[in-house]
């Protein structure tokens, strides 16, 4: 089955004419069909155009030439910008919106010859832990359809785990990418802040934000992640650093290096088996010849307040574009004023009206200082901490999540249980570091993902990939596959 197939192995095949870029195409709108009734990790795809750009693909390769990506099925998490494609971020606010242009990384894939296909569920504006707050859909996890994949990026991380794109992309805000990818048993990476371009990826909090791939295994990623990183003029946040070829690194011996385990990280509402297959997966970096040692990030506790105070800040002042006169939807009123919320209250889901209004009031007058101004300093001591650690340390290891994944509706209505999801993920966007999640393991009754985090050092992501191949190299976790029959 050609959808089953990792990046790596379908381009090798590709490039010696044994397969066609349509037929692989063809083998993920087959997998589509198939499982997405039950999935429902897409919202909308166009399967004329992927086929065309299929057969582009195969014209390119028929002429000698060869690509990283060239022919391979790529889809895309539905706040990222595809020109003529539907951008709703999962919203009704945005209506019919098509959008007119490509965002960078899509200019970049296309560059590298990838076959850009579809848009993948999400949590609406990227304001969720479980993809439950999608104004379409919910999405369901494909090791148990019972329970969530996590969020906000779950249609990315489904689609990958059921095999219907080769690779995705979504966006990590904190730890979008890694919760679902350790939750559906895949490889999600988070890049450094300013590594990847954020142009035509619509803002949730822009000091947060970083789009980043979902693969197969940690190979592919350092091929997507290459692909898509790089200077870009359009994003005043994007740094002028050399792109690195990251896949040069998968192979090398981590003997020697020095990993770092948060003791604050090691909480008691941790499941039982969660911390059993990190310690075997920590056991295992030793065994590859790394050491361990206990380091301390001591403003860890203040990590989800801080978060939920500078990202709700930064969501109200980007979604206030939002007003159903511009684009998008429109809800008419009486006079302006009744006309923005009408649209505002016909057009957001209760999880994006929620962070809004959290947002509006910590930015309000004779409340900026006591709440905004006052995170943004914790925000710069957990930040340091990490640098203080990374003198130390040459990565830090971590559980991605407290917990395998949950069922729908569990904890719907309890909006704080929801956010401490992200415990171990939330610091890392704060910190502006990169953070890759990748399988360790499963729990029995039933069998769900584990997930290992590993954060590296700001531009670090090489080293990230070496351990990360190291590991996956030594163990089984990634060549498991959910059963969808």
């Amino acid at each position: 089955m050609l959808n089953q197939l990792t990046i790596f192995e379908l381009t090798a095949r590709l490039a010696k004419r044994e397969v066609t870029a349509r037929e692989a195409m063809q083998a993920c709108l087959d997998q589509i069909a198939i499982v997405d009734g039950r999935i429902h990790a897409f919202l909308s795809f166009d399967s004329a155009d992927a086929l065309a750009q299929a057969d582009a693909a195969d014209k390119r390769l028929a002429s000698g030439e060869r690509g990283p990506l060239l022919g391979v099925p790529i889809a895309m998490k539905d706040v990222l910008c595809v020109k003529g494609q539907p951008a709703n971020c999962a919203s009704k606010i945005l209506g019919n919106f098509i959008s007119p242009y490509d965002a960078t990384v899509i200019e970049k894939l296309r560059d590298a010859g990838a076959v850009i296909f579809g848009r993948l569920n999400m949590d609406e504006f990227a304001m969720g832990s479980s993809t439950e707050n999608s104004a379409f859909q919910t999405t369901r996890n494909p090791w148990d359809p019972t329970r969530i994949p996590g969020g906000s990026s779950g249609g990315s991380a489904a689609a990958v785990a059921a095999d219907e794109a080769i690779a995705t992309l979504g966006s990590d805000t904190g730890g979008s990418i890694r919760q679902p990818a350790a939750l559906c048993g895949c490889v999600g990476l988070k890049p450094t802040y300013g590594r990847v371009s954020r142009y035509g990826l619509v803002a949730f909090a822009s000091s947060l934000d970083q789009i980043g791939p979902f693969t197969k295994d940690v190979r592919d990623a350092a091929t997507m992640l290459r692909a898509i990183s790089g200077h870009d003029p359009r994003d005043s946040t994007s740094v002028s650093q050399p792109v690195p070829d990251y896949a040069a690194a998968l192979g090398r011996s981590i003997k020697g290096l020095k990993l770092g385990l948060p003791k604050e990280y090691m909480i008691p509402g941790m499941d039982a088996e969660v911390k059993a297959a990190v310690d075997a997966a920590v056991r295992q970096l030793q065994e590859l010849g790394a050491e361990v040692v206990e380091i301390s990030l001591p403003h860890t506790d203040y990590a989800a307040a801080t978060y939920y105070i500078i990202a709700p800040a930064e969501a109200s002042a980007n979604l206030a574009r939002f007003d159903g006169i511009r684009y998008g939807a429109r809800v008419d009123g009486a006079d302006p004023v009744a006309l923005y919320g009408n649209t505002r209250g016909a057009g957001f889901g209760a999880e994006v009206k929620r962070r809004i209004i959290l947002g509006t009031y910590v930015l309000s007058s004779g409340y900026y200082d006591a709440y905004y101004l006052r995170a943004q300093k914790v925000r710069t001591l957990i930040r340091q901490d990490f640098l203080n650690a990374f003198e130390k340390v040459d990565a830090i290891v971590t559980p991605t999540t407290p917990t395998a994944a949950f069922k729908i509706g569990e904890k719907s209505d309890d909006p704080l249980q929801m956010y401490l999801s992200d415990i171990f993920t939330i610091s890392c966007n704060l910190a502006g570091i990169p953070g890759l999640s990748l399988p360790c393991g499963f729990t029995k009754t039933p069998k769900l993902p584990i997930g290992l985090q590993l954060l590296g050092k700001p531009f670090g992501e090489e080293t990230l990939l070496q351990i990360a191949h190291a590991y996956e190299q030594a163990t089984p976790w990634h060549r498991e596959r959910p059963r969808l029959d």
